[in-house]
């Protein structure tokens, strides 16, 4: 904390409080015809899982029908769903990502 002198006063500065962003998950839904081997490399590439962590989140995905991939402010997140959402198109699978807040 700074202190100013103004004219013989003390001033302080004000300490100001921010919250923090909110959070929200981004998350892979599965579907019938997005191969497992397509996923994980997302999972690898996108959100930067090691393989292991990768095929656990996989199976989630798989046999959940849903797996959380990562926790990120909104805009990263956005970022990300897009990212990958892309990426699925670019390569002809209807691989489906989404954010929800946390």
């Amino acid at each position: 904390m700074s202190t100013q002198y103004h004219d013989d006063a003390l001033l302080e500065a004000s300490r100001v409080r921010t919250a923090p962003p909110p959070l929200f998950k981004v998350v892979l839904l599965n579907d019938d015809f997005t191969p497992m081997d397509f996923v994980v490399e997302v999972l690898e590439t996108f959100f930067h899982m090691e393989r292991d962590k990768a095929v656990q989140v996989m199976l989630q995905v798989h046999e959940a029908g849903r797996g959380i991939c990562g926790v990120y402010p909104q805009d990263i997140a956005a970022t990300k769903v897009e990212q990958v959402m892309q990426f699925a198109r670019t390569h002809q699978h209807p691989l489906q990502c989404v954010m929800e807040e946390n």
